[in-house]
C-alpha cells in the first residue's frame, strides 16, 4: 500500500536497484510500442528517483505545443463529419470505429492523446467552427490556469473559485473532486495529463487516512469530498487536509466522488494510452475499495444504492434521500469503468463477477422503474393498489393520486426521462439534469430512451433551459412542499440554487450527450447561451430565477467549474472524438435481460 509519510507520492515497484528499475521501464515501452500503445514522454515514471526538487520554488505554467496540420490528420479522420450518414450518433461512429480495429473498448482514441498528437492539444491557437475563436475561450484558459493549486510544486487540482478577497473564502479554496472532473477533461483534451495523474494519486493516498466523524469511522474506500494544501512559509512545507464529510452541510459523506475518481482514471488512460496507472496494485486496490462499499451485502431487495440526502452535486437536503437518479447513473458508469480497468486476478477477479451482477439487475430496474414516458406515465395514472403477489403490476405501491398536477403537463407525447427516484410507495417525478445527461453518457439510457431524453429536453427547452444551461432540477419546489422537504432552507429557495437554480457546468453533460445521441445543434445551441452573459456575468457560480436570468443571489464569481463546463463543452462541440474520454457505448448483452422466477419462489412451486 500506499506510504502513510508526507514524502511525495511514489509507488513501490519492489526493484532492487537502479538498473532493475531502467530495465523494467525499458521493457515497458517496447510492450507499448509493439501493442501501438505508446505512453506520453512527459510522463513521469513510476517510481520517483529522491523527494521532490520543486518544494518552495514557483510552480512553472503548463505549456503545450500546437501540432502541426499534418500530424492532426490521423486523430481528425475519426471526427463526424457534415457528410456523414444522416442520423448517426457518436456510438455509431465508436462502433465502426471498434469493428475496424478489432480492439477492445479499452484502448487510446486513434492515436493517443498525448500532447504532441492530439488533435486540438493547444486549444486557443485553432479555429472554432464559426472560423474566429470566441474572447471567452482565451478568458477561460487563464481562469483555468489561475485556479491551478500546488502540493509541492506540482499541479495537484484546481480551486473551486478563484477569490477577489471581498468575500470569506469558506470552503471554496479547496480542490473538491467533483468539481475538478470538468477541469480534468479539459486538461486531458488539451494535451495535459499530468496534472489529472498527480490528482488521482494523490486523491488515492487521502482515501487510504482513517476516516473519522465523531466516534464513528468510515469505510475504507470513501473518498473525499474536498482537499486544501496549507503551506508553511517558515518550515517551507506543504500539507494537505481532508474533508470526508465531517465540515459538510449536513455531515454526509460524498456517494459521488469514487465513481467519479473511477471515471476520470478511465478517461486518463484513454485520453494518453498509458494504462499502466490502472494496472498498478495500489490503484487496483483503490478500485475494489470503492466497490467494496457498494456492493457490500445487506438489506435491499433493490439493486439501486441507497443514500442519504444530500450525498452528491445536491449537497444540502432537497428529498433525494433513497434512490437518486443522479448516483445512479454515476453508479452504473463507475461499474462500467471499473469492469474495464479491473484485472481478472485476485480480488480483481472476485469483484468482476460480482460487477457483472450487479450491471445485469441495475440496468433492468434502471430501464424498467426509473423510466417515465407518456405511456408509463399513463399506465402509472391507472395503477391498482395493494397487490400482493409476484405478479403485480404496480411493483412499488405507488399511489396515483400521488401523481404531480405539473408532470402532465410536462410529459410530451414523444419523450421521456429518468425520474429523480423510485423506492415504496414514492416516485419522485423531479426531472434531475446530471443524472438524466449522465444516463445518456454511459449508455444507462438505451438508444431509443436516449434520443426521448433529447426529445424531450428540445421540446420543453425554456423551461429546463431558458436563458442559461441548465436547471440542475424541476420544477422548483414551493410553498409548503419547500418547507417540508428542505426544512426552510434559505439558500434553496423557488428557482434558486439547487431548487429549480441554472448551473453553466452542466452545459458539458449536455453537449456530451447530445453529441452522442447525434444532435450537435443542441449543445451549440446551449453554448451560444452561455457566450451572450457568462463571461459577461464574471463567471457566477449559478443563476436564479424561472428562466435562469439573474446571477443566483449567493453565487460566487469565477467559479472554476463554471469555467471548466463551457471549455470541455466548447472543446466536445470542436472535436467530438473526445467524446470518447468519458462516453461508454451501450452493453448490448444488458439490453433486454430475461425475467426469471427467484429460486425461494421456485422452492415455494414446489412444496
Amino acid at each position: 500500500m500506499l506510504s502513510s509519510d508526507d514524502s511525495d507520492f511514489r509507488f513501490s515497484t519492489g526493484l532492487q536497484n537502479h538498473d532493475e528499475k531502467k530495465s523494467l521501464i525499458k521493457e515497458h515501452s517496447l510492450a507499448l510500442s509493439d501493442s501501438k500503445l505508446p505512453r506520453p514522454s512527459n510522463l513521469p515514471p513510476f517510481s520517483l528517483d529522491g523527494p521532490d526538487k520543486n518544494v518552495g520554488k514557483s510552480p512553472r505554467k503548463i505549456i503545450t505545443k500546437s501540432p502541426s496540420r499534418a500530424r492532426m490528420m490521423p486523430g481528425m479522420s475519426r471526427i463526424p463529419s457534415s457528410n456523414s450518414p444522416k442520423g448517426w450518433s457518436f456510438d455509431d461512429f465508436e462502433h465502426e470505429y471498434n469493428a475496424q480495429q478489432h480492439s477492445p473498448d479499452l484502448r487510446p482514441l486513434s492515436t493517443p492523446r498525448t500532447p504532441a498528437l492530439s488533435p486540438r492539444s493547444s486549444f486557443s491557437n485553432l479555429p472554432l467552427m464559426s472560423g474566429m475563436q470566441h474572447p471567452m475561450v482565451q478568458e477561460a484558459e487563464d481562469l483555468l490556469h489561475k485556479s491551478l493549486i500546488y502540493f509541492r510544486g506540482k499541479p495537484i487540482g484546481t480551486i473551486a473559485a478563484i477569490q477577489d478577497g471581498t468575500e470569506e473564502a469558506l470552503n471554496y479554496n479547496q480542490v473538491f473532486v467533483r468539481d475538478f472532473v470538468p477541469s480534468a477533461l479539459a486538461f486531458l483534451m488539451k494535451g495535459e495529463p499530468e496534472i489529472v495523474r498527480n490528482f488521482l494519486m494523490k486523491t488515492l493516498r487521502l482515501q487510504a487516512w482513517e476516516k473519522r466523524i465523531d466516534c464513528f469511522t468510515l469505510g475504507e474506500g470513501v473518498m473525499p469530498a474536498s482537499f486544501k494544501v496549507l503551506h508553511d512559509p517558515v518550515r517551507n512545507t506543504d500539507t494537505m487536509i481532508a474533508d470526508f464529510g465531517e465540515s459538510a452541510i449536513g455531515r454526509v459523506a460524498p456517494v459521488d466522488s469514487g465513481f467519479w475518481w473511477i471515471i476520470l482514471l478511465r478517461a486518463y488512460g484513454r485520453a494518453t494510452g498509458d494504462h499502466t496507472l490502472a494496472d498498478h496494485p495500489d490503484i487496483q486496490r483503490g478500485i475494489i475499495l470503492i466497490l467494496q462499499l457498494c456492493l457490500a451485502d445487506g438489506f435491499d431487495t433493490f439493486p439501486t444504492l441507497l443514500c442519504a440526502d444530500g450525498c452528491c452535486m445536491i449537497d444540502r437536503r432537497m428529498g433525494i434521500y433513497g434512490y437518486p437518479i443522479e448516483i445512479q447513473a454515476l453508479f452504473y458508469h463507475a461499474l462500467r469503468c471499473a469492469k474495464q480497468m479491473l484485472k481478472p486476478e485476485g480480488e480483481g477477479k472476485d469483484f468482476l463477477e460480482r460487477v457483472d451482477k450487479r450491471l445485469y439487475a441495475l440496468t433492468f430496474h434502471m430501464r424498467n422503474y426509473f423510466w417515465l414516458d407518456h405511456s408509463s406515465l399513463n399506465n402509472i395514472y391507472r395503477y391498482k393498489t395493494e397487490e400482493y403477489s409476484e405478479t403485480a403490476v404496480n411493483k412499488f405501491n405507488v399511489i396515483p393520486d400521488s401523481i404531480p398536477d405539473w408532470v402532465m403537463d410536462f410529459m410530451p407525447r414523444k419523450g421521456g426521462y429518468f425520474i429523480g427516484n423510485v423506492s415504496p410507495a414514492r416516485m419522485d417525478f423531479r426531472w434531475f439534469a446530471i443524472g438524466n445527461c449522465m444516463a445518456i453518457i454511459s449508455s444507462l439510457a438505451t438508444t431509443e430512451q436516449a434520443n426521448m431524453i433529447m426529445d424531450l429536453i428540445e421540446a420543453r427547452w425554456d423551461e429546463l433551459v431558458g436563458e442559461m444551461p441548465m436547471k440542475a432540477t424541476y420544477p422548483a419546489l414551493e410553498g409548503h412542499e419547500w418547507r417540508l422537504i428542505t426544512g426552510c432552507d434559505p439558500k434553496n429557495t423557488r428557482w434558486s440554487y439547487h431548487n429549480g437554480g441554472s448551473w453553466p457546468v452542466i452545459s458539458w453533460m449536455l453537449t456530451a450527450a447530445a453529441i452522442k445521441v447525434g444532435r450537435p445543434h443542441v449543445a451549440k445551441k446551449a453554448v451560444d447561451l452561455l457566450e451572450e452573459v457568462l463571461g459577461k456575468d464574471g463567471w457566477p457560480e449559478y443563476y436564479d430565477g424561472k428562466s435562469g436570468q439573474f446571477i443566483g443571489k449567493q453565487a460566487r464569481k469565477n467559479q472554476t467549474w463554471s469555467v471548466t463546463g463551457y471549455l470541455v463543452a466548447k472543446m466536445l462541440l470542436e472535436d467530438p472524438s473526445h467524446l470518447g474520454l468519458i462516453s461508454l457505448e451501450e452493453d448490448k448483452k444488458a439490453a433486454k435481460p430475461q425475467l426469471t422466477r427467484s429460486v425461494s419462489w421456485n422452492g415455494f412451486m414446489n412444496l
